[in-house]
């Protein structure tokens, strides 16, 4: 799902044009990107917590040369998945389940 595909379904269930539609998906997304600046986790009961996870400094490698790198430290925002979220995807239509092997048989 795209974020158009994400306005879409939200302007289809709540009958909404799709400009209001737009404005309610962007409010989310900006208010969780700038919880996430600021360093607070959010944590959405039933689905998942997103957080801020600080990684150092190292000595890296480039791939093409293989020289050291020096890779700056940095912040990188993690999704946790939550019990019911996982619980529910997994008891789910099946589609992404493989099929059941054929019986063969014996002669």
């Amino acid at each position: 799902m795209t974020k158009s595909d994400l306005i879409e379904l939200v302007s289809n269930r709540l009958h909404l044009p799709k400009g209001k539609a737009e404005s309610i998906v962007n409010c989310i997304f900006d208010s969780m990107e700038e919880s996430l600046r600021k360093g607070e986790r959010i944590e959405i009961r039933g689905f998942g917590s997103f957080e801020i996870r600080h990684y150092k400094s190292y000595e890296g490698r480039n791939p093409r040369t293989g020289d050291p790198v020096e890779v700056q430290p940095k912040r990188l925002p993690f999704f946790k998945v939550g019990k019911d979220l996982k619980e529910r995807v997994n008891d789910g239509d099946g589609t992404d389940k493989p099929a059941p092997k054929p019986a063969t048989a014996t002669g």
